[in-house]
């Protein structure tokens, strides 16, 4: 058994050797929220994207390789349309980050110009990280920018995302980001400065320096925050997204854009996820179960749900009792049970159309009665992640 007193010591070291890895990152992604580069109007703060722009050049000054998820498009082009208020509507959005993406990515570009670094805007959807190639191709992207020395502007394509089909958040896509490119560190800024163990407005409230795992978020009521109504991330998602990226390895800061320059130097503002330690899942499981979204389902017996999440196994035509929506081989899939829960996601190996004719039959038979082409799995183990 180990003292109180031990405990927080090892608390203590983990925390400070994940500070120093931030700090000594070859690769980080910085996530900036909408609230923290906009005036209380709407409009895009200058001064504060000038500060921002400032650290960020320090750091690359400093040998590391920066990419920076910005949001702010919806909220920086609501002030010229004339939008009091963020669009609940879909075209109202889009029709917003349209005319403040312009305005945002010249902002960006004036600022980095002075610095001598060349700005590069990407523009992702979940389409683009849920299909192999497109998620290659936004990868390679990535790397040639940074390889010649371009600083990645990231954001949702808000213009052409739909509900259905959208990160959410740019914290998600950060965090998805981070993965994506390997990154070293993940830092999330935002309007409050680290996670606390209840509501910071009320007396007592502490910081939460260090998060290890889902243990230490026992008993905190995460609830939401963000003080203006500008963006759409809360703290549940920040939440969240850390939990992606420290999956993947990737050493996680949340805390305020007014604490960046302390945070990517790594001293002790707000609050850090360790990245996980042990056996991490593979590039394919992270992006199946964080990237994508379900085009359709299979419906699963008892027996092959049991072989799918327990046995970690394939999922075969006799398991499948039903297929709901529509889909194409090689689709993201979810796996349910008979009673609608979602148990895995997996990359479909033929379209909808196909299943009901091949539910319940063994491939040995398919193979008879079909031909050889018919002899393989709905879903390989390799192309499925339990959720």
């Amino acid at each position: 058994m180990h003292s109180a007193e031990q405990l927080e010591q090892t608390g203590s070291r983990e925390e400070a050797r994940g500070r120093a890895a931030v700090a000594a990152a070859r690769r980080v992604v910085v996530k900036v929220g909408s609230s923290s580069l906009t005036t209380p109007d709407g409009r895009i703060d200058s001064g504060r994207i000038r500060d921002l722009v400032e650290v960020l050049a320090s750091r690359r000054a400093l040998g590391q390789e920066v990419i920076l998820v910005s949001s702010g498009a919806v909220a920086a082009g609501m002030t010229p349309l004339g939008m009091r208020t963020r669009p609940r509507d879909l075209a109202s959005q889009q029709a917003a980050a349209s005319v403040g993406q312009g305005l945002l990515l010249a902002a960006y570009t004036a600022e980095l110009a002075g610095h001598g670094i060349n700005t590069a805007q990407i523009l992702l959807t979940v389409e683009d990280l849920m299909r192999r190639v497109q998620h290659r191709n936004a990868q390679r992207t990535l790397r040639r920018l940074l390889d010649i020395g371009a600083l990645p502007i990231v954001n949702e394509n808000d213009t052409v995302a739909t509900h259905e089909l959208r990160f959410g958040d740019n914290d998600r896509l950060a965090a998805l980001v981070a993965h994506l490119m390997k990154a070293d560190a993940l830092v999330l800024l935002s309007d409050v400065d680290a996670l606390y163990d209840g509501n910071p407005a009320e007396p007592g409230s502490r910081v939460v320096g260090l998060v290890s795992g889902p243990d230490d978020l026992e008993g905190i009521d995460i609830g939401s925050s963000g003080k203006r109504g500008v963006g759409t991330g809360g703290m549940v998602t920040k939440v969240a997204s850390a939990r992606i990226a420290t999956e993947a390895g990737v050493n996680t800061l949340l805390t305020s854009a007014a604490n960046a320059r302390a945070a990517l130097a790594g001293e002790g503002v707000g609050t850090l996820f360790a990245a996980a330690s042990g056996r991490r899942p593979s590039v394919r499981q992270l992006w199946l179960a964080h990237a994508t979204a379900g085009r359709g389902s299979l419906v699963l017996d008892p027996g092959a749900v049991a072989a799918v999440v327990r046995d970690k196994a394939s999922l075969l035509p006799a398991g499948v009792v039903d297929v709901l929506g529509e889909f194409s081989a090689g689709d993201p899939v979810d796996l349910r049970d008979e009673q609608g829960a979602v148990v895995a996601r997996g990359l479909v190996n033929y379209d909808s159309a196909e299943v009901p004719d091949l539910m319940g039959r063994s491939t040995r038979w398919l193979a008879r009665e079909l031909g050889p082409s018919y002899e393989r799995e709905l879903v390989h183990r390799d192309d499925l992640v339990v959720l």
